[in-house]
């Protein structure tokens, strides 16, 4: 046999191997609670406790789902294993994505008009202002919360949308430093000629400055609506009337509702699967976005 046909082996990259290892192992870690979670949702309640060991839901049911959307009444849901708890699963959804949204919408605009005003216009004081904005993300939201209540409280907002609404309508530090970032990168050349025809700072804003960061205000928009979607202390603390409870806070109330001794466990996963559908098809559609934007942004 001629050296010619021997055949040269690559050498195994074991650095290569190692990272997909991890890699697999981190998508293991991350997914598993979800389909852990689906299995819990299409079990019984009166399995669940004598098969923990199986990946399989335990004598499969959609009994949880029927609970959660109020398609079973109280006696049907103790039969089927469940606390016999009620949730108005569509009345805190209604108001979840009433708080997430309005919330969000006003929280992306006044931050923008801020963040506009930080990266474009000269005034005493602009840096100064904005380290002291910036400071603002190292204090830990625990610690604002009894001063926002106590505010809510004396204004008579208690229990009602306003109040739940008003600590997050305005501006947030992470928001302004975040579009800021991105009007500082933008061009001053089409502002200063709508300047030099006679255009106003608000003019040049509306017209000039926003339909061109309809992207960063998108991903800021988003990774805002799902922070307000998952906010459960705050509407703890002002919004107990069944009207304005969120959808976080009712799970937590659905939870506590065991008239059996034992929580709802298959109800409570069902419930949660269905309440976290629409942040997953917000990342599946704009996931993308999300990553592209924020590295722009800290990149200029």
């Amino acid at each position: 046999m001629s050296t010619q046909s021997l055949t040269t082996r690559k050498p195994v990259d074991w650095h290569r191997i190692g990272a997909w290892a991890l890699i697999v192992l981190a998508l293991v870690v991350t997914i598993f609670p979800f389909l852990w979670m689906l299995r819990t949702a299409l079990s019984s309640n009166h399995s669940l406790a004598s098969n923990t060991a199986n990946l399989l839901p335990a004598d499969f049911s959609l009994g949880a789902f029927k609970r959660v959307f109020g398609l079973q009444t109280t006696e049907e849901a103790i039969a089927d294993g469940g606390s016999g708890g009620a949730i108005d699963f569509w009345l805190y959804l209604r108001n979840s994505i009433l708080f997430a949204t309005v919330t969000t919408a006003c929280q992306v605009f006044f931050s923008a008009l801020a963040a506009y005003a930080f990266a474009r216009l000269r005034w005493p004081g602009r840096n100064k202002v904005f380290a002291v904005f910036l400071a603002t993300l190292m204090i830990p939201g625990i610690f604002t919360a009894l001063p926002n209540f106590l505010m809510i409280k004396n204004l008579g907002l208690l229990n009602t949308f306003a109040g739940l609404t008003l600590p997050f309508l305005f501006m947030s530090a992470f928001a302004i430093f975040f579009l800021r970032q991105f009007f500082m990168s933008m061009s001053r050349e089409v502002e200063e000629a709508a300047m030099l025809d006679g255009a106003k700072s608000l003019r040049i804003f509306f017209q000039i400055v926003l339909p061109n960061a309809v992207a960063p205000m998108t991903t800021l928009a988003l990774l805002t609506f799902i922070g307000q979607w998952n906010e459960y202390f705050w509407p703890l603390l002002v919004g107990n009337d069944e009207s304005i409870r969120v959808l976080t806070l009712g799970l937590s109330i659905f939870k506590s509702q065991s008239p059996q001794g034992a929580p709802d466990w298959t109800g409570l996963m069902a419930a949660t699967l269905v309440a976290a559908v629409p942040i997953l098809i917000l990342f599946l559609a704009f996931g993308k976005k999300v990553v592209n934007s924020i590295g722009f942004s800290g990149i200029k």
